[in-house]
């Protein structure tokens, strides 16, 4: 069963960055889909960004555009979301998700099958 281990986390000022970081107990490169989420409180949980298996394709919440990147290590198994220019409303839980495979919807939590137990980002202005 694969694991994943989210960190990385952390309080910054508005403006600020933060790489969080997911580990995984087994490959991910060519196997699994990738994703990061984030659900701050009262909210549904929300797509941030995916990357697809053979990381040739990523997919991006129109609020992180240009502001995030993911991107995946093969050789350590790990995933990583770098976050620049943080804003207030980027204050969430977030958390690393993986599925087997090719998926059609990379922004929607239904398509994963395992989760990250969670990452807690706060940006304050």
């Amino acid at each position: 069963k694969m694991q994943l281990l989210d960190s990385g986390g952390g309080s910054v000022q508005a403006g600020g960055s933060l790489r969080l970081s997911c580990e995984a107990s087994e490959n991910m490169y060519d196997t699994y889909s990738m994703g990061w989420f984030r659900q701050a409180p009262g909210k549904e949980r929300e797509g941030v960004a995916a990357l697809s298996t053979d990381g040739s394709s990523t997919w991006y919440a129109d609020s992180v555009k240009g502001r995030f990147t993911i991107s995946l290590d093969h050789t350590k198994n790990e995933l990583y979301l770098q976050m620049n220019s943080l804003k207030p409303e980027d204050t969430a839980m977030y958390y690393c998700a993986a599925a087997p495979g090719f998926i059609a919807t990379p922004g929607e939590d239904y398509e994963y099958k395992y989760w990250g137990q969670g990452t807690q980002v706060t940006v304050s202005s």
